[in-house]
């Protein structure tokens, strides 16, 4: 498995050795072993979640306050996102920076998204299925999410008028006080 690193610490890009012929392919989505060994940590997952989405479609900025946070695994497994991952743990020295990348069904990438960050994503193809695993279980008292819009932030999401619930067209801006 090959994978990427970024300027801000904890960001992972996977990237599966995929085997080919004319019958189809083969790669190994998830091997816990080799997981930990490139994020140098244990990680136990405990929730799988699975969305579908249309072309414009945005999704977030979400995340969940300790001591709920999660660490996300996420991957499309047909289609294309652009994914955004917003570094909220106030004691980094990348504090509010971001980073995005390009998820697809094509590359089978998968990107690796530790606790302390928000995320989001918006479907750049017609249609999307988004999976994800985390290591915490979702707590409602706990979310939290800024607006996909956000002026500090300063976002590219490659559109100016995205397909956004009502819930998060609602979203808190960025602050400065998250407690990651």
């Amino acid at each position: 498995m090959n994978y990427k690193l970024f300027d801000i610490e904890g960001l992972v890009l996977l990237e599966p050795k995929v085997f080919s012929d004319e019958r189809g392919f083969f790669f190994e989505s998830f091997n816990e072993k080799k997981f930990n060994e490139i994020i140098g940590n244990k990680v136990k997952f405990v929730q799988d979640n699975h969305s579908f989405s249309k072309k414009n479609v945005l999704r977030g900025i979400h995340f969940q306050l300790p001591p709920f946070d999660q660490g996300k695994l996420v991957r499309v497994i047909d289609g294309e996102v652009l994914d955004v991952a917003v570094d909220l743990r106030k004691s980094s020295k990348t504090f509010g920076n971001w980073v995005s990348v390009v998820l697809s069904s094509k590359k089978n990438n998968q990107f690796w998204i530790p606790e302390g960050f928000g995320h989001g994503f918006i479907v750049r193809s017609k249609t999307a299925h988004f999976l994800y695993k985390t290591t915490n279980y979702y707590n409602k008292e706990s979310e939290g999410s800024i607006i996909w819009n956000d002026r500090m932030l300063n976002i590219d999401w490659g559109t100016e008028e995205p397909t956004i619930s009502n819930k998060d067209l609602l979203a808190d801006a960025f602050k400065d006080d998250y407690t990651f």
